[in-house]
């Protein structure tokens, strides 16, 4: 018994160093306890339930009652228990010391080490290891504000919260016990085993497991950091991992960038969509596509852009521009399992660089290996050159940045000035079933024509008197194959085999009409001239309109037309009887 009395007696002790009130000051409150917003009339009284002493000196606590031992006080329903309460019962508030214990009604406990009521305010402190637990989470920080009015318990010391779920740690939060929000103030971070959450004034609903975002906010996927989503202003929802983007965001994906106005990400499915001024940027491949709404496919990784969209391939020393009603970009394994990049437009496709445009229906770039499908109507320019066909295919060096050839497939039809200095309707033209056309210095150099080869090339001399190039007449050729070399202002057929048939006509010989191969169209209208084009479906350039070239030959048929009226007038004339 004797023991059982010291041990009680030095708990007592310790208890009795714990308070720092000295027995002549007069109760002081935290400022906490008379905010204007907080009660100030005389409210219900606390009451005590229970404690093993109750005692009052006159030299301890300005003569208030104090009571030690499985103390315990009752307000409105919601009980305290502690090892040691001072019981102010003018000002009706009490000051609880060692094991307190605060359970309410609606069933959140919140124990302390220390706590303070008061009963008219119905606000209280605790302090000290301070633990709010309820269905729904457990808050962990060392001061704890508590108004029992609105039902919301405050920090600003540094706390934790946990919901079997994950973790979210913050300087600064208001929980409301009622609606079970959490309003954290400044740097916040939210851990589950999947994601972590790092951001500022972030309002995480307990009931819906949402999260608002009202400031700078990361969610970082946990196997993969490098995936993750930034924005200002969002919503998250951390059951459906879904999350909504309102203010300068960003998803970061596979390497690549989705920016956009207003945006939307699954997590799980790795579904996003961008909607107003998106832009989709892959570093990697030095190329960026924009529009007006996008979507991605993180699983798959693909995208696609519509609404006024283009892409941008930068280069070296130039850039490639596309522009269709929709755009695709993805990337897959091939057959040697080597990932490989790709770009897809579909209507209305356009294609600008430096050297080489071109307008079809639909194209598809193999950004890894440099390889340009066209498809649809295609037709491409380089320099004054036009080349045409049921499809096109553009090689590209890969290292050095430039166009190495281009494969006409069908209908194949190639076209230059004949003399870029002049507007007669002069052109040089090659045709068949398949072309190949090679580049040399960025330039069309020479081009390999198969399957039914026909050309119209002009000819030239030089006159050995005045030094001037003179036009000498225009050479028609008919091939299995032709081989023509592209020079500046001429076009030389270096071979014509099987079957080659090669007629070389005046100038003063030559029709019109056989001076162009069927199919014949150089097109001014359509080309585009400038990158901007390609946001049209045509620029609509004014058509280059072009002097006929037929003096000599319109010569020579009125000297035969002249001359057959002659002879015809020599004939005698019969006369009817």
């Amino acid at each position: 018994m004797k023991k059982l009395l010291a041990i009680f007696l030095f708990a007592s002790v310790q208890l009795m160093a714990q308070i720092t009130t000295r027995p002549t000051d007069p109760l002081v409150k935290d400022p906490f306890f008379s905010q204007q917003q907080a009660q100030q009339k005389t409210g219900e009284k606390v009451k005590l339930v229970h404690a093993d002493f109750v005692k009052k000196d006159p030299t301890k606590f300005n003569g208030n009652t104090f009571f030690e031992g499985n103390v315990q006080f009752d307000h409105q329903g919601s009980v305290v228990t502690s090892d040691f309460v001072i019981w102010y019962e003018k000002e009706n508030f009490v000051k609880a010391l060692g094991h307190v214990k605060l359970v309410n009604a609606d069933g959140s406990v919140i124990t302390a080490g220390e706590m303070e009521y008061d009963g008219n305010t119905q606000r209280g402190i605790a302090k000290k290891d301070v633990v709010l637990t309820d269905p729904k989470q457990t808050i962990r920080t060392e001061t704890l504000y508590y108004d029992r009015i609105s039902n919301k318990a405050y920090f600003n010391t540094g706390g934790t919260i946990t919901d079997g779920q994950g973790i979210m740690y913050a300087k600064s939060a208001t929980y409301n016990i009622a609606t079970k929000l959490i309003d954290f103030t400044g740097n916040v971070k939210i851990e589950n085993n999947q994601y972590i959450v790092d951001g500022t004034n972030i309002v995480q609903n307990q009931n819906t497991n949402v999260a608002t975002f009202n400031g700078p906010t990361t969610i970082i996927n946990r196997d993969n950091p490098s995936n993750r989503v930034y924005t200002e202003s969002g919503t998250y929802n951390q059951n459906t991992k879904e999350v909504w983007l309102n203010k300068n965001s960003t998803i970061y994906y596979n390497n690549k960038t989705l920016v956009g106005d207003r945006m939307y990400f699954n997590q799980i499915t790795g579904f996003g969509t961008a909607t107003g001024n998106v832009t989709l940027n892959d570093p990697q491949e030095r190329r960026y596509i924009k529009g007006g709404y996008g979507e991605i496919y993180e699983k798959i990784d693909s995208a696609m852009v519509t609404e006024r969209a283009y892409a941008v391939k930068i280069l070296e020393n130039d850039s490639i521009y596309f522009s269709a009603n929709r755009i695709l970009a993805y990337q897959k394994m091939d057959s040697t399992n080597v990932k490989k990049s790709f770009l897809r437009a579909y209507r209305q496709a356009r294609f600008f660089k430096s050297n080489i445009q071109s307008r079809s229906d639909s194209l598809s770039f193999n950004e890894t290996d440099g390889v340009l499908h066209l498809a649809g109507s295609p037709i491409a320019w380089s320099g004054a050159k036009q080349v045409s066909g049921d499809k096109i295919e553009a090689y590209f060096d890969t290292e050095n940045e430039y166009i190495d050839s281009l494969k006409v497939i069908g209908n194949a039809f190639a076209i230059s000035k004949a003399d870029s200095l002049n507007l007669k309707d002069e052109f040089n033209q090659v045709k068949g079933k398949l072309m190949t056309v090679y580049y040399k210095e960025n330039q069309v150099n020479l081009a390999n024509v198969i399957g039914n080869a026909q050309a119209v090339t002009y000819a030239d001399d030089q006159n050995e008197r005045t030094r001037e190039t003179e036009r000498i007449g225009v050479a028609l050729s008919t091939c299995g194959i032709i081989e023509a070399l592209f020079e500046e202002r001429r076009v030389q057929i270096v071979s014509c085999n099987i079957g080659a048939l090669t007629d070389i006509y005046p100038m003063s010989k030559i029709s019109k009409e056989m001076r162009f191969l069927q199919g014949f169209n150089w097109n001014t209208k359509d080309r585009l001239l400038k990158w901007q084009d390609i946001f049209v479906d045509t620029p609509n350039y004014e058509e280059v309109q072009y002097t006929e070239d037929n003096p000599f030959f319109d010569a020579a048929q009125a000297e035969v037309d002249r001359a057959r009226a002659e002879e015809e007038a020599k004939k005698p004339k019969r006369v009817r009887r």
